[in-house]
């Protein structure tokens, strides 16, 4: 039978962590200044300011050291911080912002789309026009895409039914749609005959 040999760095975490669970603020520090950069980009997703997500990250890094003890080393450290991370930020939501609903959907928005388009457009242009959609869309369209959550997962975190969570997913792909049409019109067709130009 194979098995994986412990890398140096799987091991110094493993360090880190247990020096965390003993209290030692120099460990604590060292997990903080080694996962920041990874949980601010998760915060930032569902935040709506850079202030926001700096308060979903100091809160999330509170809950993950007094919880590690819940944490089971079988599995990868952070996808762990992440599951925290973006329960977190739901609470922010549902506290200050309660997720408000925007209810109906813009003209033309069911208008053909070709998905290919988002191939020629970069994950940080996709991202920042994401951040750009109300809370509750940009909150569904980031935890099923960006975090690979399913509908009945996201329902169950959002505290709603599938249906609800499958509409505002719906509507969240429909104004981004509408978004990338607005901020690359080049890469849509005026006519029948116009063909995609080559990047």
């Amino acid at each position: 039978m194979f098995f994986r040999k412990r890398t140096s760095s799987e091991d110094d975490l493993s360090r880190i962590l247990a020096e965390c669970r003993a209290g030692k603020a120099p460990a604590q520090r060292a997990l903080f200044r080694q996962f920041f950069g990874y949980a601010k980009s998760v915060s930032l997703r569902y935040s709506n300011s850079v202030e926001e997500a700096e308060e979903v990250l100091n809160e999330s890094f509170l809950k993950v050291f007094q919880r590690l003890d819940q944490y089971d080393p079988a599995y990868p450290f952070r996808a762990w911080l992440r599951a925290i991370v973006i329960n977190t930020a739901i609470s922010y939501h549902r506290k200050y912002h309660k997720l408000d609903v925007v209810s109906g959907l813009e003209p033309g928005m069911d208008a053909a789309f070709d998905d290919n388009v988002v191939d020629r457009i970069s994950a940080d242009e996709i991202l920042a026009l994401v951040q750009e959609l109300p809370p509750i869309y940009r909150t569904v369209f980031s935890l099923h895409v960006v975090d690979g959550y399913s509908l009945r997962e996201i329902a169950a975190l959002l505290e709603t039914n599938e249906s609800t969570v499958r509409s505002h997913f719906l509507r969240a792909r429909q104004r981004l749609q509408a978004a990338i049409r607005a901020a690359y019109p080049h890469f849509f067709p005026t006519g029948p005959h116009d063909l995609y130009p080559i990047p």
